[in-house]
């Protein structure tokens, strides 16, 4: 078993952005939840499964609840869809990859990190500033890596099941099988229902979505260290379905009319990933591997009166190559890629469908003397049908001063086709109406998007009265060349999509303390500051629905392990939310309009898990416990057909106070 292990980090090095110093963080002796190593090029941090424990951890947009590098907030008033952003800048801006092959993106934006159940997830690999040109051009201000639990590691049978007080419930099955010495498989079964309307704030509308969710995997992996194959398959099956809006409202009778507002989103998802490596005998160093994917997503939605359908075909090849220059101080990947992306999208009676396809080549050059230097070098050219030919390059360095310590620097240039429509969904529950003033793009009559990302970052470790700390400053820049508008700030009664007339940039600040007060109680700590700002066409205002201060604070406490692994586990977060830049309602009727900036406010959670042996424990949690609530989270809510209605404008919580009951069994 000690071959195969590290015979799987090889492989797994010859397809991740850092190769082996990636994984190298990964080891198991390590017991934080939050790891970053001193030795690392890029600024990553990777959350292991002790860290996805401390939350009732649902899907893969609730894992990030106690990271303070990623900021998570409701999308809109009506479907519950919660929102991350790093650096300020909205998930589209991310590169999200499973392991390291694009997942969420596309059709799949507004809600695909819902899709992932945060049971199946092994360890999140977070980088910030650009990330690696082996995995694309797309990236823009990070990328966020999953790894999901690898069949040769898994246990035999492992059970989650899950109650919320909004009337949520969950399950989740795991079954692995080895069916061989190299032959492991997994199935996966996930599936939620929420089954009661709740209306908390009592505006007539539901506060969290009806709905259920099917969700399966089925995973096989090939293990042979003797001849250097390694291999994975993944085939994915997903059917989500969301019903909100007035709670008159029925679907049957009301659907597309206006008796009760209402919407449905329903979707159907395929996906089938393949990975194939072979690392050469007597050269470790040395390996090649392909990644394919290919994807079918679905997805019939209406909200009101608009209608909304999209489906995306998508394909992607990635060939990797990975060896070294004299020595292993020098290392190399090389490749191509290639990406085909078929959109069916109709926007009411408007058909805008089309189809991407791109073919690239890359080349990464890693310097890394295993001391005190190291950098990562890296540029690809690409061909798009769309955005025509153009090079992207990345930079990536360490610099190790003094013990303990390490400056990390990088820079580097995305290029995106922004999804207008697909990632603005949220604002299809609104009367607004819809403009793109651009018509000479080729992508919805708009330009691509282009930005450069460049940053730093200083970490210290250091003993404070004899216990371990560590602090952190990071601060990244993003400026925009071009970027697809989204202006809410001209009219309530309109959202204009356009290319940028003028400026636009993130400024991102962050100074993190972590420090373990006693042994198995620790404090992490995080103040995040933004300065983002955009030149609209009534003028330059600050990103809306982004907070310029924000607070982060985790306390955890973990008692010492009894007889027979017994254990008590305690975990507090606490979000502090400095104003935020509303979009205008200045021309609404007066009591359908928000003043110019949010109100700044708490938001605190917490969890306690009982661990009767090795095999079962149980788990009570809330959310929101001090039960803020936004004041008005609908405007329009009396008349959701007239012209003041919108839901999008959420900056705080609706639902108030949750609290949630769980327990997991496993069988080793």
């Amino acid at each position: 078993m000690k071959k195969i292990t590290i015979f799987l980090m090889l492989f797994v090095s010859a397809v991740n952005f850092s190769q082996t110093k990636l994984e190298d963080v990964k080891v198991e002796a390590v017991k934080k939840g939050i790891r970053k190593s001193l030795t690392t090029t890029a600024n990553t941090s990777v959350v292991g499964s002790k860290e996805l424990l401390k939350a009732a951890c649902c899907n893969l947009a609730e894992s990030f609840e106690t990271n303070p590098s990623i900021d998570v907030n409701f999308a809109d008033a009506l479907t519950g869809t919660k929102q991350i952003k790093m650096l300020g800048l909205t998930s589209p801006y991310l590169m999200i990859t499973e392991e390291n092959i694009p997942s969420v993106r596309g059709a799949s934006q507004a809600y695909g990190l819902s899709f992932t159940p945060g049971t199946w997830v092994e360890s999140i690999q977070i980088t910030k500033g650009a990330g690696s040109v082996v995995n694309g051009y797309e990236s823009i201000s990070g990328q966020i890596n999953t790894e999901l639990i690898k069949p040769i590691k898994d246990i035999p049978f492992f059970l989650n099941a899950y109650g919320a007080s909004d009337s949520r419930f969950e399950l989740n099955t795991h079954f692995n099988t080895k069916v061989s010495d190299k032959w492991a498989t997994s199935f996966y079964i996930h599936g939620n229902t929420r089954l009661a309307k709740n209306d908390m704030n009592h505006d007539g509308f539901l506060d969290n979505p009806l709905g259920k969710q099917v969700n399966m995997v089925n995973r096989w992996q090939y293990s042979n260290p003797e001849t250097g194959w390694i291999s994975f398959i993944n085939f994915k099956y997903m059917k989500d379905e969301k019903q909100t809006g007035q709670l008159e409202f029925d679907k049957n009778r009301d659907k597309l009319t206006a008796n009760f507002w209402g919407s449905e989103i329903n979707t159907n998802r395929f996906d089938f990933t393949s990975k194939l490596g072979y690392v050469f005998k007597g050269m470790p160093y040395q390996s090649i591997g392909i990644q394919n994917a290919f994807s079918n997503h679905n997805q019939d939605s209406y909200f009101g009166l608009n209608q909304y359908n999209i489906q995306q075909q998508s394909y992607y090849s990635n060939l990797i190559f990975n060896s070294i220059i004299n020595n292993t101080m020098h290392k190399f990947a090389t490749g191509l890629n290639f990406t085909y992306d078929k959109y069916a999208e109709f926007l009411n009676l408007a058909d805008v469908s089309r189809i991407d396809n791109s073919v690239g080549g890359f080349f990464e050059y890693t310097y890394d003397n295993n001391d005190k230097f190291s950098y990562i070098l890296g540029g690809r050219l690409d061909y798009h049908n769309r955005l025509g030919a153009f090079f992207t390059t990345r930079l990536h360095v360490r610099y190790n001063p003094w013990e303990k310590a390490v400056f990390r620097l990088s820079a580097g240039r995305g290029k995106r086709a922004a999804n207008i429509y697909a990632e603005n969904q949220n604002l299809f529950a609104s009367s607004r109406a819809f403009s793109v003033l651009d018509t000479n793009g080729k992508i919805y009559g708009l330009n691509p998007e282009i930005a450069w990302n460049y940053g730093f970052s200083f970490t210290q470790n250091f003993m404070l009265f004899g216990k371990p700390a560590d602090v952190t400053v990071d601060f990244y820049r993003t400026d925009f060349q071009n970027q697809a508008i989204v202006d809410v700030m001209q009219s309530p009664q309109q959202v204009l999509f356009y290319n940028l007339k003028g400026k636009s940039f993130a400024n991102s600040l962050q100074l993190d303390f972590n420090y373990e007060i006693v042994k198995h109680f620790n404090l992490r700590t995080a103040y995040k500051y933004y300065d983002i700002s955009t030149d609209y066409l009534s003028g330059s205002f600050q990103r809306p629905l982004q907070a310029k201060h924000r607070f982060f604070g985790n306390i955890e406490y973990a008692t010492h392990i009894i007889e027979k692994g017994k254990q008590w586990k305690f975990d507090y977060t606490l979000n502090w939310l400095g104003n935020q830049q509303l979009p205008t309602t200045s021309t609404n009727v007066v009591g359908e309009q928000l003043p110019e900036f949010s109100p700044s406010f708490t938001v605190m959670n917490a969890q306690v898990t009982r661990t009767f042996s090795s095999t079962f424990e149980v788990y009570v949690g809330g959310e929101n416990i001090g039960n803020y609530r936004q004041d008005k989270a609908i405007l329009g809510a009396g008349n959701p057909f007239g012209s003041n209605f919108d839901t999008s404008i959420i900056y705080a919580p609706v639902f108030g106070q949750m609290y949630y009951a769980g327990l997991r069994f496993k069988v080793k």
